[in-house]
């Protein structure tokens, strides 16, 4: 089968008039031509679609798309849709149940959510012509992912989905995992998030797509599978309190299941909509790609990795310093509660604070 591969999907305040407008050609451009010939189109959709008002806590953004949203993406030719993702619950469980109604009468399949945690696990499995390709969508532990007793998204879980992939495989021709993870603006791969793709891939992945860092990051092939660790949006103009030019551009990956090649399609933002990047922007999008690729063969990954935690030490710190104290408020002891639950802030703790045992004399 031939699969497009896409990122995050979200309306934003500047754009929301030509979804409701259904105004396709304003919004995607060029870029419509990739939808064509293929069996599989999928996105994460990184909102809910809902008109609901009633907004969770939560630390950042509560993210919702116009009801028309939903309509756009069938048009275009999206025909499946990943759930997996720390905005889907935005809403709570009203603003859930519209998304999934939404896509339900657009006629558009979609993954990664259940009634609980065991529910969320149900995989994507498209078959055509004897084939059989098994798609998982997961996401790290940020406020949507399901748990025993509410509904939610699928959350990547050590143990039970290392166990998903490899029956997955024993079932499927391939195996595609979408994996809503990794450190938001960060191109490199933290050490925790290379070790977990890898295993994946030794479990039976064909393909690992990392999203939710909002950048394009780097490629390896590894025992056959190929990962990707960050592949950027895809339809996320930027918003008000984004201001790194990482934002802009992003890949969309072209996938044929027969022979396991792939490829990467780099696209741009292009207010209101997106386009396809070319000449000397595609060029030096490529290259930087390229140049990070042999970073993460060579090893240099680790040096990017640990610039970025040093980078964004002061925002971790300021949270530390407030937790706990006679003084701190509900909200700043939310916070750092936020930052244990979630892995790729624990990836950034345990970068900036190593332990003795790993300091001590080697």
């Amino acid at each position: 089968m031939k699969a497009l591969l896409l990122g995050d999907l979200c309306p934003v305040e500047s754009n929301k008039q030509y979804f409701i407008d259904g105004d396709i050609h304003a919004l995607f451009k060029d870029t419509l031509d990739l939808f064509n010939g293929n069996d599989i189109n999928i996105v994460n959709l990184e909102c809910a679609i809902t008109e609901s008002t009633n907004r969770i806590k939560k630390f950042g953004p509560n993210l919702a798309a116009p009801l028309n949203t939903a309509n756009v993406m069938k048009t275009v030719g999206i025909n499946y849709c990943g759930l997996s993702n720390n905005h889907i619950f935005d809403f709570g469980i009203e603003g859930a149940k519209d998304t999934m109604e939404q896509l339900d009468k657009a006629g558009i399949t979609y993954t990664g959510f259940g009634e609980n945690y065991e529910d969320s696990r149900k995989n994507l499995v498209v078959e055509k012509d004897g084939e059989k390709i098994c798609i998982i969508t997961v996401c790290e532990h940020e406020y949507s992912y399901a748990l025993e007793d509410r509904m939610g998204s699928r959350p990547y879980d050590e143990y039970d989905t290392q166990e998903d992939i490899r029956k997955a495989k024993a079932e499927n021709d391939r195996v595609i995992v979408m994996y809503h993870g990794g450190k938001e603006l960060c191109r490199y791969p933290s050490p925790r998030l290379m070790r977990l793709c890898r295993a994946m891939a030794r479990n039976g992945a064909d393909v690992v797509l990392c999203q939710h860092t909002h950048c394009i990051g780097a490629y390896e092939q590894y025992e056959g599978c190929h990962i990707l660790y960050g592949q950027g949006n895809f339809h996320f103009n930027k918003i008000g309190m984004i201001e790194s030019p990482l934002w802009n551009s992003l890949l969309a990956v072209k996938y044929d299941t027969k022979t396991n090649e792939i490829a990467f399609v780099p696209i741009v933002n292009d207010a209101p909509g997106i386009t396809l990047a070319k000449g000397e922007e595609k060029e030096t999008i490529l290259a930087e790609f390229a140049q990070r690729n042999k970073e993460v063969k060579n090893g240099e990954w680790k040096k990017g990795w640990h610039a970025f935690c040093t980078e964004s030490a002061p925002s971790y710190l300021k949270v530390l310093e407030k937790v706990c104290t006679e003084n701190a408020t509900e909200t700043e002891n939310a916070h750092f509660g936020h930052y244990l639950d979630c892995e790729a802030h624990t990836d950034v703790w345990r970068e900036l604070f190593p332990t003795y045992n790993q300091t001590n004399e080697k």
